[in-house]
């Protein structure tokens, strides 16, 4: 088993991996002394859960990775009420996920690996797998949750098997499949804020090895935030979306196989929300006299997307070999206009009363064209004894136009225009094996080789401050293997332990947002590229089923380098983004998943984990806000005095601890069940930026949810009181740095009613 390398300053991975082999052995010892009782008795067992994180159908407690599954009814009530899929974010170990978009950019980190860039041809290092095609652009990571057969989280470098930028880990979204027998359900919830939420499927046969499933999700909420800038009535954070997904699955020769889907999402609502002055200067505590549901903005504030995808994914029994076919299309149209500065007074330093701001902005950012084509082909073993295989070509090609408005900061004229162009393709080559040694020693293994190459031009035609741009073309191209090696040991039938190296990389990205910038610098300032980025990982953990399949745990610990990370400055004085590479970070931690049958009538699960990242690049400075009303807590660079150096700070939105706890109790009543469920997620404190401040450093965050109702007909009927967020926590989750304390809150107490209805 791989050794794990030991942190510099922190260890909280030492002793760790021993103690919990000692604890589940014990716990198996006290299993097997119960286990005659357990059997001549009808208790609750845990299912089986499979999963397709090596692209194979296991159990998930023989893959060895650090790995989560969340579906059926758990993942149903932590996403009720509406929200996006950022309900996800702590939900599971290691994971966070947040957005200065709204509803339609979420950005994902696994591990504390991630990019708060905001541009819309930004590259994110967690893929996202939504039916079997990579989802590469952040607006399209944001198509709803609904109708899922499961969500799996995989975390670490995923190179081997799912090649499109994924060194931090991959989320994996399955629908529900088509099935021959007819079905479906409905499920019509309302809540607070006039919030509706309808979604429903139908399922059946077409024919004689013809099956259709169609999905339909429609949600909205009314405005509920008065702009008290235009006198009296809500205006704001409201928002009306609806998606579908039709299937069709031919499965009538025992040889060949195909599932096609269509679907579609389109949203209508307000952008983020941003708030000037609502931090207190020198501190990170809301000001006195903030009110969540009143705002005080001069520009507009909108949002519109739609976005419309495709794929085919076919299977070949060919004897000894299986060859698989996926075809992905994807197409997204969006535009997104915000009152950047919050405000609409524009006051003389220090500003400090909310709806106060420094200098008025407002801009917009859309994509008026998008383009995605994927195609894979793999080839897979059947069953060949102790060795198993599987082998492929992957091609994916982008093309991406970008368009960013400027106004005149007091919701009318537009005043600047800048354009974006941007192709991306790559190929990829990759082979994996499994060889099991012995009838408990199994080794895994794989090799990837991918070629990515990006043409991107920008051009500023006009700006509010400055004079036309012309426009700027950089090629990035680069070429990477990456590669995997895990042992597994089954101690015995229900206790597996495991290790695993692994590497990954993320191609060179470019950033272009050329309307604020000074047109007297040099073009690579510019138009900045970020070189490849390379991570090792080594991993090492334990999966166990315990007390008859009452109890399941995982647990891991993790040590891992990037060389040459790409990281986003974002704002600060120089109003503008860049990109850089930190010459290396290091992060280490552990992770755990448990769940367990307490009683009969009883389920908990609890979920953790610990990330300790650090960037370690003595020369490496940004520029932080404007003037220095944040409290910033990192030196002044000496070869440059507006910038100050961030050495040893922690990774953006990498929060050091996440916990989650969910506990469903359910007791017979007539003829069906009485139930309560209640889920709760917690992270610590974040920094939003790369510089560390006091006022700019996000506070944790504790947030829960209740479900209590019954459902009869052996489930088939339902219906529910929900709460989200029922403590009704307000916290800064996000900020704007160049422009006063403005920043933007987390999702309001909700409250709810729902029925269900299953055929």
């Amino acid at each position: 088993m791989p050794k794990i390398a030991t942190a510099r300053h922190a260890r909280p991975s030492r002793g760790l991996l021993p103690l919990a082999i000692a604890l589940v052995l014990s716990a198996q010892a006290q299993a097997q002394d119960t286990a005659a009782e357990a059997a001549d008795s009808e208790t609750a067992q845990l299912d089986v859960i499979e999963v397709t994180a090596q692209r194979r159908v296991e159990n998930i407690q023989d893959v060895p990775l650090s790995i989560t599954s969340l579906g059926g009814e758990k993942l149903d009530i932590i996403g009720s009420g509406g929200e996006d899929v950022r309900f996800l974010s702590s939900r599971l170990p290691s994971l966070q996920i947040e957005s200065s978009f709204g509803r339609a950019f979420p950005r994902f980190y696994i591990r504390g690996l991630g990019n708060t860039d905001f541009d819309l041809n930004a590259s994110q290092p967690v893929s996202l797998v939504y039916d079997g095609v990579v989802q590469e652009n952040p607006i399209l990571k944001g198509f709803p949750v609904f109708d899922l057969d499961q969500i799996e989280m995989a975390r670490g470098p995923q190179g081997t098997l799912f090649g499109r930028n994924s060194p931090a880990g991959v989320l994996k979204f399955e629908s529900a499949r088509p099935e021959h027998e007819f079905g479906g359900y409905g499920q019509v919830s309302y809540g607070s804020y006039d919030s509706v939420n309808v979604e429903g499927a139908v399922t059946g046969g077409l024919g004689e090895g013809v099956a259709a499933r169609l999905s339909v999700l429609h949600q909205r909420r009314d405005d509920y935030v008065d702009n008290t800038a235009n006198g009296p009535g809500d205006d704001l954070e409201g928002y009306e979306e609806s998606a579908a997904r039709l299937q069709f699955l031919f499965d009538g020769s025992d040889t060949f196989e195909a599932l096609a889907n269509v679907h579609m999402r389109t949203l209508d609502g307000t952008a983020r929300l941003f708030r000037s002055s609502i931090i207190v200067p020198g501190t990170n505590d809301i000001q006195p006299g903030y009110d969540r549901d009143k705002v005080s903005i001069d520009g507009r504030n909108e949002q519109d997307l739609d976005q419309f995808g495709a794929n085919l994914r076919m299977r070949w029994d060919l004897g000894r070999v299986s060859l698989y076919s996926i075809t992905g299309y994807e197409s997204v149209e969006t535009y997104s206009r915000g009152d950047i500065d919050g405000g609409n007074v524009y006051a003389n330093f220090p500003p400090n009363e909310p709806g106060e701001a420094l200098f008025p902005a407002e801009s917009a950012d859309g994509l008026p064209e998008h383009r995605q084509i994927t195609q894979e082909f793999r080839l897979e073993s059947n069953e060949w004894g102790r060795f198993d295989w599987q082998a492929g070509l992957f091609w994916f090609d982008e093309s991406i136009d970008v368009d960013s408005f400027s106004y005149d900061g007091f919701g009318g004229a537009q005043n600047g225009y800048a354009v974006q162009r941007q192709d991306n393709t790559a190929w990829a080559v990759f082979v994996s094996g499994e060889f099991a040694a012995t009838d408990r020693l199994t080794l895994r293994g794989g090799l990837r080789y991918t070629d990515d190459q990006k043409d991107f031009v920008a051009e500023r035609v006009t700006g509010p401050f400055g004079p036309p741009i012309a426009p700027i073309s950089v090629s990035p191209e680069d070429t990477n293997v990456s590669g995997d090696f895990s042992v597994t040991f089954a101690v015995n039938d229900d206790i597996n332990v495991y290790g695993r190296v692994a590497t990954g990389f993320r191609a060179p990205s470019v950033q272009g947002r050329l309307m604020f910038a000074d047109a007297t610098l040099p073009a690579d300032e510019l138009v900045t590229v970020a070189e490849t980025e390379t991570v090792l990982s080594v991993e090492a953990g334990i999966k166990a089923d315990l007390l008859d399949n009452r109890v399941r745990l995982g647990f891991s610990v993790f040590d891992y380098t990037v060389d040459d990370q790409q990281l986003t400055a974002v704002g600060g004085n120089a109003n503008i983004a860049r990109l850089v590479n930190a010459e290396e970070t290091k992060g280490r931690g552990f992770e755990l998943d448990l769940e367990a049958y307490l009683t009969d009538n009883l389920l908990v699960t609890f979920g953790a984990s610990y990330n300790d990242t650090e960037i370690n690049d003595p020369d490496l400075s940004v520029i932080p806000c404007a003037v220095n009303f944040c409290t910033v807590l990192d030196p002044v660079d000496p070869s440059n005095p507006a910038a100050v150096l961030i050495d040893g700070n922690s990774l953006p939105q990498a929060p050091r601890n996440v916990y989650n706890f969910t506990a469903r109790w359910g007791v017979p009543v007539g003829n069906g069940e009485f139930f309560v469920f209640t889920d709760w997620a917690y992270r610590s404190e974040v920094n939003f930026f790369l510089y560390e401040s006091v006022s700019f450093t996000g506070k944790s965050l504790l947030e829960g949810g209740v479900r209590t109702g019954y459902n009869w007909n052996n489930g088939d009927y339902e219906v529910a009181l929900y709460g989200r967020n029922i403590t009704d926590e307000e916290v800064v989750v996000g900020a704007i740095d160049f422009n006063n304390l403005t920043g933007f809150l987390n999702e309001p107490r909700l409250w709810g009613l729902e029925f269900t209805a299953r055929f």
